[in-house]
C-alpha cells in the first residue's frame, strides 16, 4: 500500500534528457586497493589515483571494482555471461529495477552490450537523487556485460518505495546512456526526442500493449504490463492502478529498448484478486496505454 500511497504525496520532478558528452569510463578497469575507502578518480587522468596503488590492467574475464557514491566504498565482483550481441551492431540497452529479490535494498540492472565502463557518473547521478549505492556486480563475457547496483535511500537505509523515485531512477539512468553513449538513441524510445538519432523502428501502441493478471497464491496477484516505452510511464501506471483501489506491493520495471515490460504484484484488501476486478484492472490499463494521450480521468 505505501508503494502506492506514497505516489500522491510526491511532487518531485523528473530528470531532463541530455546527451553528446563523451564516457571517459567506457573502457573497463582492474583496481585492487589495499584500503578501498581512500582511491579516488581522476577524469583527467582517467584512471583511479592512491599513493601504492595503481591500475593493474584491463581484462575480460575479471574485474574487481570498489567505488561508492558516498565514499567510494562498494564493491562489485565478476562472473561470465553468455555474448549476445553483434558487434557491429548497436546492442539493446536494457535497464531492470527488481523490487522483489532483495528485502533491504532495490537492485538496479544495466546492460548496453561490452560498451558500459566503471559508471561513476551513474552513481553519482544517483548520489543527487539521494540514494546510496551500498554494492554492484559486473558480469561480463564476450560482447555482453551486465551492473547490478543495490541502491538503499541515504535518508532511512531502506530500499526505494516510492513509484516517483522508481521513475526518476529509471530515467536517470537513460539519461547517462544518452549522454555518454549517443549512439544507444537509435533503440531506445527517449531517443527519438533527446538522442541524436532517433529510432528507426516505430512500434504501433495497439500492438505493443499487452496486460495480464495471473494468480500468485491467495494473497496477491501477479499483473504483467508490455507497452511501448515513454517518459512518466510507471507513474501514470501507479496511478491507474489505484484508482481502481488495487493495492501495489512490490515492482519490476524492464525497459528493453523501445518497450517496457513491468510486472506488479498487487492485491484488494489483502487478498488476491478476484477474476472481475481483474478484467476491470485490465480494460482500464489498455484503455489508457494505448492511448497515451488521454486524459487521466477520462478512461
Amino acid at each position: 500500500m505505501a508503494f502506492a500511497n506514497s505516489l500522491l504525496s510526491s511532487s518531485s520532478s523528473l530528470p531532463q534528457i541530455h546527451h553528446g558528452s563523451k564516457d571517459f569510463n567506457s573502457t573497463p578497469l582492474i583496481i585492487s586497493p589495499r584500503e578501498p575507502s581512500a582511491f579516488s578518480f581522476s577524469p583527467i587522468l582517467n584512471k583511479f589515483c592512491e599513493p601504492g596503488i595503481g591500475i593493474i590492467g584491463s581484462s575480460r574475464k575479471k574485474n574487481i571494482l570498489y567505488a561508492s557514491v558516498n565514499d567510494l566504498n562498494a564493491s562489485a565482483s565478476s562472473t561470465s555471461l553468455k555474448p549476445e550481441q553483434d558487434a557491429d551492431a548497436v546492442p539493446m540497452p536494457v535497464v531492470l529495477i527488481d523490487q522483489d529479490s532483495d528485502s533491504d535494498a532495490t537492485i538496479v540492472q544495466l546492460s548496453f552490450g561490452d560498451r558500459l565502463g566503471a559508471l561513476i557518473d551513474t552513481m553519482n547521478a544517483l548520489k543527487d537523487l539521494g540514494l546510496d549505492v551500498a554494492k554492484g556486480t559486473v558480469l561480463t563475457d564476450g560482447p555482453v556485460k551486465q551492473t547490478k547496483f543495490f541502491i538503499t535511500r541515504l535518508d532511512t537505509g531502506r530500499k526505494v518505495e516510492d513509484p516517483d523515485m522508481l521513475e526518476r531512477i529509471r530515467l536517470t539512468i537513460i539519461n547517462n546512456l544518452l549522454k555518454y553513449h549517443p549512439e544507444s538513441s537509435e533503440r531506445l524510445a527517449m531517443g527519438e526526442a533527446f538522442g541524436i538519432k532517433a529510432p528507426e523502428k516505430k512500434l504501433d501502441v495497439d500492438i505493443a500493449t499487452q496486460v495480464h493478471v495471473k494468480e500468485d497464491g491467495p494473497k496477491r496477484s501477479l499483473l504483467c504490463i508490455e507497452t511501448a516505452d515513454r517518459p512518466g510511464l510507471l507513474v501514470e501506471i501507479i496511478k491507474v492502478i489505484a484508482d481502481v483501489n488495487i493495492d501495489v506491493e512490490s515492482a519490476e520495471i524492464d525497459t528493453e529498448g523501445l518497450v517496457a515490460k513491468d510486472k506488479f504484484h498487487v492485491s484488494y484488501r489483502g487478498a488476491a484478486l478476484t477474476s472481475s476486478l481483474s478484467q476491470v484492472l485490465v480494460n482500464c490499463l489498455r484503455y489508457y496505454l494505448r492511448r497515451p494521450e488521454t486524459d487521466i480521468d477520462s478512461y
